[in-house]
Formats: structure tokens, C-alpha cells, sequence
């Protein structure tokens, strides 16, 4: 058995299975684990959507729900302020299974403990002040909002927004609620506090070193500092396309930018290796 864990699909699934192909993937016995936004900007999310959830059903796959998951079921819920040209979900809220399907994707987790190593799976990432078994906690908490009886209500009128950017143990209510899902929805760079910042996209390599505030030198990648709490445990993240293949400081990156013309990546838990395939262009990166 393999536990393999495959990047940001965001619609892509011709290239998903370009490579399961390519690891010669067993469904009866391989194990996949999907670091979330699996729909929107590409061409086929309904049909990554409806190829996860059926895995799932079957016990031989994992999700954890990211940026674009939440933007979905927040649309179906009503709430379509942030909808964008170049979002692709018509195909899903058309769909005649789309409440199945919605039901389903509000029922993942925001991360996965995997069951023999100390690995979990996260979609942006955890702050370095938070220890696993805190980052567990939290993400329950928001889980118990998305799954009980007043999710719209949760998603149209209080999950969106930046504020509060600081982690207070003592936050309450949906300020509490809402940090917890940036920080593991959003999250790229912040401080050893794990104060967010939200503007800054770029690789650190090409990060601005000025006096702006929001560049400031403060903000780092955030897995880089050196008393984070969790390092005890291996964590697999995507949402950073710019950042490319990362295995270090105990993380590994796994959107390989297959949206944007990379590679689709796999990430073999047991042999510790990568697997890529290229990728089609399916979107232009915005202009700066």
C-alpha cells in the first residue's frame, strides 16, 4: 500500500489521471490524499469533485479543503460577492447531483493525520505558534460550523474577510472562526507570532525587501522559523504555486502550478518521492 499525496488539482483532471498513470496507481490497495482546492479556473471540477468524493466513499482517499473549496460552497450557499470571470463552477452548480456534492465537501476536514507516520495534511499551511494537537482542535471547531445546521449561514455571513490577522488564544466567536480557516485555507506568510499576511504571493526568492509595511522583512514563509511548534510531525501543504517543490524544514510543498502550465505532483509518503507530469496551461497568471 502507498499513500500518495497529490497537489492543488483545481480542476485539472485529465492531468490527474495522466498521472495516476504514471505511478501506476492501485485503487484497491493505494491510498491518495488530496491537499485541497480540487475545482475551480480549470476545465473539468465537476469531475474531479464527483472522482474524489467516490474514492472517499470507498475509504481510498482524503481531502482537506482549501481556498476554492470554501469559494464554492460559499457560491452555493448564496453568498456570490467574490464571484470572478475566470471562476469555472457553473459546471458543478448545474450539476443534478450538485446538493449531493455539496453535502459531501462540507463534511472534509481541514487536515488529515495520516494513521502510521507522523505526517498531516494541510491546504496553506499551521502557524508556527501551534503545536498538532492544538491545530487539530481548531480545525474542529470551524468542522462543527460546516457540518451542522446553519452552515450557509456560517459561509455567506461570516467566514470572509482578513481581520483578525493575530492569533489570541482568548479569540472568541467568529473572529476565532475566521482566523483559524485563513491560517489553513490562506495562510503563506506571516510572523513567528503568526501575525498573516495576505498580499504577499511571490516565492521568498522574489519576495520585495523594502521599508513597506506589508513587505516588511518580519513576514516569512510560514514554516522558516526556527521555534516553530510543530515541527515534530511532516506536513504537506499546496496553495503556494510560486513556491515550487519544497522538502525541508520538515514540510513539503505540492502545488507544482499544474493550473498555471507546471507539473502535477505526487508525493509518495513511504518511498519519501516525487512523482511529476506536465501540464497544460489552463490559466494565465494575472499581471502584477
Amino acid at each position: 500500500m502507498a499513500t500518495y499525496v497529490i497537489g492543488d488539482l483545481q480542476g485539472c483532471f485529465d492531468e490527474l489521471q495522466n498521472l495516476l498513470k504514471h505511478i501506476d496507481y492501485q485503487p484497491k490497495t493505494d491510498v491518495l490524499w488530496f491537499v485541497g482546492d480540487l475545482v475551480n479556473r480549470g476545465p473539468k471540477s465537476l469531475e474531479c469533485l464527483r472522482f474524489v468524493k467516490k474514492l472517499q466513499e470507498k475509504g481510498r482517499a482524503f481531502t482537506v479543503l482549501g481556498n476554492h473549496d470554501f469559494h464554492l460552497l460559499s457560491v452555493y450557499a448564496g453568498f456570490t460577492k467574490y464571484l470572478s470571470k475566470s471562476d469555472t463552477l457553473n459546471g458543478i452548480l448545474n450539476a443534478k447531483d450538485v446538493k449531493e456534492l455539496m453535502d459531501w465537501l462540507r463534511q472534509q476536514p481541514l487536515m488529515v493525520t495520516h494513521p502510521s507516520y507522523n505526517s498531516v495534511m494541510v491546504h496553506a499551511g499551521i502557524p508556527p505558534q501551534w503545536t498538532i494537537s492544538q491545530a487539530q482542535s481548531y480545525a474542529k471547531e470551524v468542522e462543527l460550523h460546516l457540518q451542522g445546521k446553519n452552515w450557509r449561514r456560517f459561509l455567506t455571513e461570516n467566514l470572509f474577510g482578513s481581520q483578525p490577522d493575530e492569533w489570541q488564544e482568548t479569540l472568541r466567536d467568529w473572529d476565532r472562526i475566521r482566523y483559524i480557516v485563513n491560517a489553513f485555507a490562506r495562510m503563506r506568510y506571516c510572523d513567528a507570532n503568526g501575525k498573516l499576511e495576505f498580499k504577499l504571493k511571490l516565492a521568498p526568492s522574489n519576495k520585495p525587501r523594502d521599508n513597506n509595511a506589508s513587505h516588511s522583512t518580519e513576514f516569512e514563509p510560514w514554516f522558516v522559523f526556527p521555534n516553530r511548534k510543530n515541527k515534530d510531525y511532516e506536513i504537506f501543504f499546496g496553495h503556494w504555486s510560486t513556491l515550487g517543490a519544497i522538502d525541508a524544514y520538515h514540510v513539503h510543498a505540492t502545488d507544482t502550478g499544474c493550473l498555471w502550465g507546471g507539473s502535477l505532483t505526487a508525493y509518495s509518503i513511504e518511498e519519501k518521492r516525487r512523482y511529476t507530469v506536465d501540464c497544460r496551461q489552463q490559466c494565465k497568471p494575472k499581471k502584477k
